[in-house]
């Protein structure tokens, strides 16, 4: 099946809103106006393998070539000026390269007679092997592609006038930039409403709501780490690092979906507003998905059309479009990376993960943390054993700062919130350790300052 068939029928079956559709990439519109180009550079000769034949040939000093630059009117406008110039050879103002046609010669000899274009003087240097042979025979027949290398001669610069492939990337740049400012707007209503989940969520599972909102966070702190081994739009394993593309974010949310329901997480949270909060984020999710898949298939419109050009054509345009467009989101794929973001800084870092409040020591939660003077935090408990043992250097950047810590380095903001977000186990063994290594503390603090305080 043809791409314009696929890509129309991808962007019904996906249920994309009207008003994307509306706004996707005119892939059959393209495909006839590069009809139009193939024609119109097919009349003055400059048909694909013979663009081609110049491409391979511009490589050696002195030979044919071409360029084609999608930007070659520099000006204030932001839309793309496509410029084709030929560099032609001439003798006695006459076009004498042998790799082009007849027709071709006497279209670019009107157009440079007609331009005042800047000439350029080319001297090649014969190599050795054809000078030894052209003093032993100097009967041998001369080719045009000979005379034209062993003699120097002037190279004129002749732009070709087009207009096709202008209109072409006119509508092609204009799509583009479209879909840029359809992303924008859809990115910041995406904002808007996790912004707001965000909010809900604060709300609702603050310990201090209640012993419903306390086992509502716990079950959401269980909920989230699903998601966050789920690693649905990104992942940071060696393995598969990297953005996901649609095909993979679908199945890793579907599998997020099954270890939720499977484990009953949303069936034991107790408040509506937490049950509502689900689903909301759920809706998110399939959301972010869509964008992505929109995204992608646009992408891949671009791609395929440009592809196209670039074969029937062979000017090369496939790599130079994407930067001179300067798409900041269709072609830079960078919203659903900064929505994610934001879904991780606004609704998943609501409920405190027990990971991030560990002890990076004895991985135990430090309920009496102890923040050093190079900002790392410890359990009081191992600090102690440190201090005992005279060790002087944080374990984690090698700072010499465990010596002087003391009562003023309690973080006295930490402690309250982990009390409030993470209440200690049950029993009174834990409460007794806590107590005692709290006592502990304390006491090394008080023998150091009066030994200090003796010396």
């Amino acid at each position: 099946m043809k791409f314009a068939q696929e890509f129309k029928k991808a962007l019904q079956r996906e249920d994309f809103p009207q008003r994307w559709i509306d706004s996707a990439i005119p892939y059959g519109q393209l495909k006839k106006c590069l009809k139009k180009v193939t024609r119109e550079l097919e009349t003055i000769g400059l048909d694909r393998d013979t663009l081609a034949q110049l491409a391979s040939s511009q490589t050696s000093a002195g030979d044919l070539g071409f360029h084609y630059d999608l930007d070659g009117e520099p000006c204030n406008s932001k839309h793309l000026r496509p410029r084709l110039t030929i560099f032609v050879h001439l003798k006695d103002g006459v076009v004498v390269d042998a790799k082009l046609s007849p027709a071709t010669r006497d279209f670019l000899e009107k157009v440079a007679i007609g331009r005042a274009e800047q000439q350029v003087q080319l001297t090649v240097t014969p190599d050795v092997d054809h000078e030894s042979s052209a003093s032993d025979d100097n009967d041998a027949p001369v080719s045009d592609a000979d005379a034209i290398s062993a003699t120097p001669c002037p190279v004129r610069q002749v732009e070709i006038p087009l207009v096709f492939d202008g209109e072409f990337f006119d509508i092609l740049q204009n799509d583009v930039f479209e879909l840029d400012t359809l992303q924008g707007e859809e990115a910041e209503r995406l904002k808007g409403e996790i912004a707001s989940l965000g909010r809900t969520m604060t709300r609702t599972t603050r310990p201090a709501n209640g012993k419903k909102a306390r086992e509502d966070l716990a079950r959401w702190r269980e909920i989230f780490e699903l998601y966050l081994d789920a690693r649905i739009f990104f992942s940071t394993r060696e393995s598969d690092h990297g953005a996901r593309t649609a095909a993979q974010a679908l199945k890793q949310l579907q599998w997020f979906q099954q270890e939720v329901l499977q484990r009953k997480h949303v069936q034991s949270l107790k408040l509506s507003a937490s049950r509502e909060a689900f689903t909301i984020f759920l809706n998110l999710n399939a959301m972010l998905l869509q964008n992505l898949k929109f995204q992608e298939i646009n992408q891949l419109a671009v791609t395929k059309i440009l592809k196209k050009f670039d074969k029937r054509t062979s000017l090369g345009v496939a790599k130079t479009f994407p930067v001179a467009v300067h798409s900041e989101r269709l072609l830079a794929g960078s919203v659903a990376r900064d929505l994610c973001a934001q879904v991780s800084s606004e609704v998943i870092a609501t409920v405190p993960q027990l990971d991030d409040y560990l002890c990076p020591i004895c991985f135990a939660v430090a309920y009496w943390p102890i923040r050093l003077q190079c900002e790392h935090v410890f359990c009081s408990r191992c600090l102690v054993k440190m201090q005992r043992k005279s060790e002087r250097f944080c374990p984690l950047c090698r700072g010499d700062v465990i010596m002087r810590a003391g009562l003023d380095n309690f973080d006295k903001a930490r402690a309250a919130f982990m009390r409030e977000y993470f209440q200690r186990g049950q029993g009174e063994g834990e409460s007794q350790r806590a107590r005692t290594w709290e006592r502990d503390f304390r006491t090394g603090l008080h023998r150091r300052s009066l030994l200090r305080h003796v010396v």
